[in-house]
Formats: C-alpha cells, structure tokens, sequence
C-alpha cells in the first residue's frame, strides 16, 4: 500500500527560517552582550541546547532555567500561526486517497504537541508516528525513513515523503523513497535551491494545492518504470 509520510512540525513553512529567527531573538533578549549572528554561525550543526549551553558560558548573563523550553514553545507558537494561515490543506492531503504516516526528526511529546497545536490531528489521528527517540541518532537519518517503511510493511518506493529540511530530504532519498515537498529554500544558498528544485524537491507551501498532480505523476512513472 502507498504511504505519504509527512514531516508534521513544519511541512508547510519554513520551520528553519522560523526556529533561527525565534532562537535569535530570544537570545538577543537575553544575552545582550554577546553578537548573537556571529556566535551562531560558529555553532552550526550544533543542537540548540548545546548552543545555549555555549552562548552562556560566553556571557555575563545568565539564560532562563527553562530556555529552551521557552524557545521550543515560541517556536510551535509560530508553526502553529503560520501552518493555521494555509487554506485547504487537510482537503487537499484526504483527497490523496493515501495511507499517512508521521516520520519526525523531533519527539513523541513534541509531535503531538505539534499535530495539536496546528489542527492536524484530526486528519492524521490514528497515524503511525516514528520519532527521534526510536533512533540512534536523533539527527534527520536514513534509519527512521527504512524503520517506517519495515514497520508499514511497505517498500521504500511506494513511500512519498513531505520532507521540510534539507538533511530530511537528503536521508528521506537515502533510503530509498521519493521526496515531494522541501519548504525552506529561502534558508539554504540559492544555488543549493535551485539543485533540490531540480532534483524534484517543491515549496509545500506555494504547491500544496497541486500536490495531488504531482502524486498522480509519481504513480504514473512508477507505473511506467
């Protein structure tokens, strides 16, 4: 059976440009001394807790005991704003008449919380939910992606994967399954936009509305191949 796995906590936006913006803000707030851009940029590929953890010892301030609750939250705020903001996409992922599945870089507790908060839950409620936790690593990996796919009892080519990051789309493709949609091209280099564009990766949230075509060309091709 055909599964559409979707990326819950930010699909249709650009949930990176969103959480660098919000973690800038936030630590400007409370690290006014510290150059935040330049201190981030340093600390790429690092978690944010390991972030904080870093910009503090930096500082003569000291974070909030609960800082990264508090941008994880105001983060979700503004996901939940802007995914609210989209018109017709419940319609638009029912009319797919596909099996979904939830693949989540985050946790269990924050997948929820996101299906929630962004009146998804209704549409995806009973949805099989694979999150960081069942991983190893808990950044975006191949393994989660064939971990869904065994335990679907589907193989990786007859999952379509609705990816919002460019390391899920990249382990999404590793193991084995299409990719759909990228939101977030805004974040990454322009050359490196118009490579994923190339490579078949869409802005959810400018095609959404045609995403039922683009399913209908993916089975067409498979069909065909």
């Amino acid at each position: 059976m055909e599964r559409l796995i979707f990326d819950c906590d930010g699909v249709l936006v650009d949930s990176e440009a969103i959480a660098e913006a919000t973690l800038v803000e936030r630590l400007a707030s409370w690290l006014p001394d510290v150059d935040i851009q330049s201190r981030l940029g340093e600390a790429l590929g690092l978690t944010t807790g390991a972030i904080l953890e870093r910009l503090e010892a930096l500082s003569r301030h000291a974070l909030p005991d609960d800082a990264l609750g508090a941008i994880d939250r105001e983060i979700e705020r503004r996901l939940a704003q802007e995914l609210r903001a989209i018109d017709g996409v419940a319609a638009v992922i029912e009319r797919l008449d596909m099996a979904v599945a939830v693949v989540s870089n985050s946790h269990r507790g924050r997948v929820r919380d996101s299906l929630s908060h962004t009146g998804l839950d209704a549409l995806l409620d009973g949805a099989p939910i694979f999150c960081a936790e069942q991983v190893a690593r808990p950044k975006p990996d191949p393994a989660i992606y064939r971990l869904a796919a065994e335990t679907l009892a589907v193989s990786p080519e007859e999952c379509l994967v609705v990816e919002d990051s460019t390391a899920g789309v990249g382990a999404a493709r590793a193991a084995g399954m299409t990719v759909i949609g990228f939101t977030g091209a805004s974040h990454v280099p322009p050359g490196q936009a118009a490579r994923l564009r190339e490579a078949g990766a869409w802005h959810v949230m400018e095609h959404m509305r045609e995403l039922p075509a683009l399913v209908a060309t993916w089975r067409k091709q498979r069909l065909s191949g």
